[in-house]
């Protein structure tokens, strides 16, 4: 089988089941919630209409922080949909039909990590409409400007939806290192809701640290991304950051060395 046709199958499969719309409207609806609310409080908070004694925020570069919500909240969507795309079929048990008709394992995890980089595209989509949607809409409420006459906003959210691609990709690669579906969405819901998190914000106030947690995942995306609202709540050369194109090239490596272990370690071995 070609490597069209084995993608063409891993496409077909994926959309053959609810699980994908169901993360995207889960998606859509979280993000686009969050944002509204952020959107709400900082969009007030710029223009001196929050209540008490509540210092005003600056309006510049506030847009980009506020459509940034679609992943610096939203992340973790992809990253699931990606691990699913593998661990459904040890789950369900459908491998062993697929490498009977695509002897080759590693032309179907090229496949599966085509059929990722759609949804990666869709999920982007949809994550982005969500955010900045629900931002833009109470920027320009409040008279605020929405910044979509700069470039710089549309490069934010082009570079927003390669961060979702990679995710799908590294999803893709714990899927395959980690064969158990349980276990995986158990390790990634660890991770990025609470290790991570704890690791970045105790990086705030721990000398060094930052030089460390700015190679995590999450960090990594920020960084590609350029903008996000967790970075708001650290003191302004407080914590290392990286360039956007090392946090690119970063979340890169992380999905080639997670697919490159996942395919020697796991992918390999007898499918029961």
């Amino acid at each position: 089988m070609s490597l069209a046709a084995a993608t063409r199958s891993e496409t077909t499969k994926q959309f053959s089941t609810s699980m994908w719309w169901i993360l995207a409207l889960v998606l859509a609806v979280y993000v686009g919630f969050t944002a509204a609310v952020l959107g709400f409080v900082f969009a007030a908070a710029a223009t001196g209409s929050l209540p008490g004694d509540a210092p005003p925020m600056p309006e510049e570069g506030l847009a980009g922080v506020l459509y940034s919500t679609a992943t610096a909240v939203g992340y973790v969507f992809p990253l699931l949909i990606g691990t699913l795309i593998v661990t459904a079929e040890f789950r369900h048990k459908t491998l062993t039909p697929t490498f009977l008709a695509t002897p080759q394992r590693g032309l179907v995890l090229w496949a599966k990590m085509l059929a990722g980089l759609l949804l990666g595209v869709l999920y982007g989509v949809i994550g982005i409409a969500a955010s900045v949607g629900a931002s833009a809409g109470f920027l320009a409420g409040w008279g605020l400007n929405t910044e979509f006459d700069s470039v710089d906003t549309w490069a934010q959210i082009g570079r927003m939806l390669i961060a979702y691609v990679l995710w799908v990709l590294i999803g893709i690669g714990v899927g395959a290192v980690v064969r158990n579906q349980v276990g995986a969405i158990v390790g990634v819901l660890v991770f990025t809701q609470f290790l991570e998190p704890v690791g970045r914000a105790a990086a705030a106030f721990v000398d060094g640290l930052s030089e460390v947690t700015q190679f995590l995942p999450g960090a990594a995306s920020d960084a590609l991304v350029g903008a996000s609202v967790f970075a708001m709540s650290t003191p302004p050369g407080g914590v290392a950051t990286l360039e956007w194109w090392q946090g690119g090239l970063v979340l890169l490596g992380y999905a080639v060395v997670l697919v490159v272990v996942g395919h020697l370690v796991s992918w390999r071995r007898d499918v029961s």
